[in-house]
Order: C-alpha cells, then structure tokens, then sequence
C-alpha cells in the first residue's frame, strides 16, 4: 500500500459558497483551518448573537442541502482585506469587504435578488469573529456542520467506491472536506476513529464520521442535483457516511504532499 499522502487541502471562509484550494496551511490546536466557515449567510433571523457565538444548525443559513443553487456560483475570499468577489455566469456579479456594514450589505444584496425565492428573511452575513472586531482575543467561531471545531478529512478511495456504486464519475468536492488524502484504502478511515493521525509536526485525534445529507447530491461545479450520496451509501454500504472529523491537538503545518503517519 502506498504512504497515504495529502492530496489537496481545502477551506470554505463563507459556509455554502465554494471552496477554496490552499498549498500549504498553519494549524493551531483546538481550531480548524484558518477562516474556514468564518462567515455564514443567514437565511431569516436566527437569534444569532455576534458577541456571543454558539453552534446554529445548517438549516439555519443558505446551504447546499437546500440551497443548490449556491454550487453555480465562483467565489474568492482574500484573507488579508476580508474582500469576498462572487462570480455568476463568468461575470463578477458582487464584490464587499465582509468586516465593513457597507461591503456586507453589497453581499447582502446579491443574495436577496439571487436566491429570493427561498428566503425566510433578509440575508444576514453573519460572523463570530469578536463581533466584527477582528481583535483575535477570543479564538473564531467556525459555522461548521458540528459544534466542535473540527478538521475534516476525505478518503479519495472510499470517494472512488462511491464513483463504482452509481457508476459516474463523483466529484471530490461534493464532500466538502478539509484534507483530501491517497493512499488509504476505501473506508480505511472509520478503523481510525478514537486513534491519533500525525502529518508533519501537526497531530489530531479522530473523533467522528461524517454523515452524509443531500448536500453531497449537488454537481459543485454545475449546481445540478444529479445524485442521491446518502441513498447510495446506505444501500451500496450499509451506512451514510464518507469521511472523518478529527480535532487538532498539537500544532503545526501541513502542505500538499505531506505524509500521514498513524
């Protein structure tokens, strides 16, 4: 069996909107990758509390599982202005700095004409970010799908076993993961739960699977839901699940190509 590699690393700053490849990234334990789900979009007040975050239920925001629309659309986030630039149809259609009132309302804008007919409410951006102080006195609030602040890792074979259930190509991205890894066997991740994974000076903990929703049946590249993931998995597999969450307990970084040692 080949040493199981990263072969990519992934991070998705605003929750639904698209992900966004990174060669290399510092982590820090007890957190997830840097500004990954730093920012969601409400979808009709929630009661979130900016000052005071706590762990909100995807449904909550606008979210591939219900939203799908969003997959059609290219974002980019610049973590040095906070400027978020969404792309629709080859255009840029929307542009703002998410720590400003005035360039979350330009984001706000867009999503009230873009996805107008499955609000509950005005598009919110929300952050946990220090209540939009970006003081870091606190540690950030990540918008994940689970309350812990997890990194989530993909096994691209158990993802080639999907691809052989439904006969058609899967696209990696459906499963929205962090860290994208060969070399293990299909499904080899679930014998790692409870156990420690070591990449680089970095190590983490395996504490859950992750359970598939219909999110996984949208195209990321099309916005089409072509697939049923979930149903595949239970009825190919037994189970719902494809990949793990695992939290960062030592500190380090990681780069594309980076050996995983267990």
């Amino acid at each position: 069996m080949a040493s199981p590699q990263i072969q990519a690393i992934y991070r998705y700053p605003v929750k639904g909107l698209s992900a966004q490849a990174l060669p290399r990234v510092q982590l820090s334990a007890g957190l997830t990758l840097p500004a990954d789900r730093l920012y969601a979009i409400e979808n009709g007040p929630s009661g979130f509390d900016s000052a005071a975050p706590a762990y909100f239920p995807k449904q909550t925001f606008l979210m591939l599982m219900r939203n799908e629309r969003l997959a059609a659309l290219r974002t980019h986030f610049d973590d040095q202005s906070h400027v978020l630039t969404i792309v629709a149809n080859g255009r840029e259609a929307a542009q703002g700095d998410l720590r400003t009132d005035a360039g979350r309302s330009a984001i706000e804008r867009f999503f009230a004409s873009y996805c107008a007919d499955e609000l509950r409410g005005p598009p919110k951006i929300l952050t946990g970010e220090n209540g939009h102080s970006f003081s870091n006195m606190k540690p950030p609030h990540s918008f994940s799908d689970v309350a812990q602040r997890a990194v989530s890792i993909i096994n691209l074979a158990s993802v080639a076993a999907v691809e052989d259930a439904v006969g058609m190509p899967v696209h990696p991205l459906r499963f929205r993961g962090n860290i994208y890894v060969t070399g293990w066997p299909a499904w080899h991740e679930f014998d790692l739960l409870g156990k420690e994974i070591t990449i680089g000076k970095a190590r983490f903990k395996v504490v859950r699977r992750t359970k598939r929703c219909a999110a996984t049946n949208v195209e990321p590249d099309s916005g089409i839901r072509d697939l049923n993931i979930p149903l595949t998995l239970m009825e190919g597999f037994g189970h719902a699940d494809c990949g793990i969450y695992t939290e960062v307990f030592e500190s380090g970084e990681i780069a594309v190509g980076d050996t995983l040692v267990t």
